[in-house]
């Protein structure tokens, strides 16, 4: 997932700065920590980061892995009962 991060931040010409603010940290090292695989990334902080980037959680996701999947469906489910 990290590679797939750096890549849609770069491709669009985001700052790590720039994310780690969006995600309340007070240093680009907060978010460059999740990029680098450092810090798990959170669902929560996963849709703030999508809506920066113009895409979907889902996107954010590599290929053949389903970690959002699986956590989308325990947070509904959380969210249900």
């Amino acid at each position: 997932m990290r590679h797939k991060l750096r890549q849609l931040r770069v491709d669009r010409g985001i700052s790590q700065t720039f994310l780690a603010k969006k995600l309340g940290f007070k240093y680009s090292s907060g978010y460059s920590n999740i990029e680098y695989g450092t810090n798990r990334l959170s669902y929560e902080y996963a849709v703030i980061i999508a809506d920066a980037l113009c895409v979907d959680v889902k996107d954010l996701n590599e290929e053949n892995t389903s970690f959002f999947e699986e956590k989308l469906h325990i947070t509904c489910n959380k969210q249900s009962a």
